[in-house]
């Protein structure tokens, strides 16, 4: 039995659709922890066993991990909390049920940056890398998807992009970072739940194809969408009064600043690339089938 939470997110969608292809032949059984059912795709009707409600939910989750061989574990954060209650808080319920019913594996998704000199004031990573400790704790073996930033973050931009011709970030336009689309994390995820013959605590780093600059994203797009896209740089203090404005909690705003000027100072940089941590989906790809009909519609 593997349970997925987060089901008809950004990852789980994907996730959820590579695991109704293969668990079944390998003898597994799927369960999704959803807040509304009617949101799972045609396919998981009937297919998936269904414990409706919210993965931060004790009750909810004896419910779901009685039985469960392993585990995905994804908190989908909130902006209106602060970050260790928007990571932290929320886990401790499953860091018990995981605990409580003997679940042998869990994968989750986190960050870049462990093991390196920014890895303490990193805001959201430094959170999120706290919470893979946590989740250790439980005596599951555990494996953190150790991911970059992701392409599907430009999708926010696609209202930019569209009717001004340019995109916003804060970091400096030539320094090269990892990026990795979310299907490939949904990727590893699959091959993690349903190969269960590792154990003990790790990461494994998704890195993308390649190292890219915001200046090289901007060349990919103009040439994906045939008129020209340029980078503008944010500040850091604009960021914070902007999101700010938007009514998000302080101080989970000021844990995204410190995560952008971790990253802006090398925080991704800190994994050798090699065949294992490189992951298949380049910006070229993902830019043609997601973001351009996006931009263009």
């Amino acid at each position: 039995m593997i349970v997925i939470t987060a089901p008809t997110g950004n990852i789980g969608r994907h996730l959820l659709s590579a695991l109704l292809k293969s668990a079944p032949a390998a003898g597994e059984e799927l369960r999704v922890i959803v807040r509304d059912p009617a949101r799972l795709p045609e396919q998981a009707r009937g297919a998936v066993d269904v414990v409706t409600g919210s993965h931060a939910d004790a009750d909810v989750l004896d419910r779901a991990f009685d039985g469960a061989d392993a585990v995905f574990w994804l908190v989908p954060p909130d902006a209106a909390l602060t970050p260790h209650d928007a990571y932290i808080g929320f886990s401790r319920p499953a860091v018990k049920a995981l605990a409580a019913h003997g679940v042998g594996h869990v994968v989750g998704v986190s960050a870049l940056g462990r093991g390196t000199a920014l890895a303490d004031r990193a805001g959201i990573v430094t959170t999120s890398l706290a919470m893979d400790d946590l989740i250790a704790e439980s005596g599951a073996a555990y494996r953190a998807l150790a991911c970059a930033s992701f392409f599907e973050n430009f999708l926010e931009e696609a209202d930019s992009i569209r009717e001004h011709g340019f995109f916003t970030d804060t970091v400096e336009a030539d320094r090269k970072a990892p990026l990795v689309a979310v299907a490939d994390i949904a990727a590893a995820a699959a091959d993690l739940l349903l190969d269960r013959s590792w154990t003990g605590t790790g990461s494994v780093p998704l890195l993308g194809p390649e190292d890219l600059s915001v200046n090289d994203l901007a060349r990919i797009m103009t040439e994906q969408f045939g008129r020209p896209v340029r980078y503008e740089r944010q500040s850091l203090d604009d960021m914070y009064t902007t999101l700010v404005g938007y009514g998000l909690n302080e101080a989970f705003v000021q844990s995204i600043v410190d995560m952008k000027r971790a990253k802006d100072q090398g925080l991704d940089a800190g994994i050798t690339r090699t065949p294992e941590t490189t992951s298949p989906t380049s910006f070229e790809q993902w830019c043609a089938q997601i973001l351009k009909p996006a931009v263009l519609s």
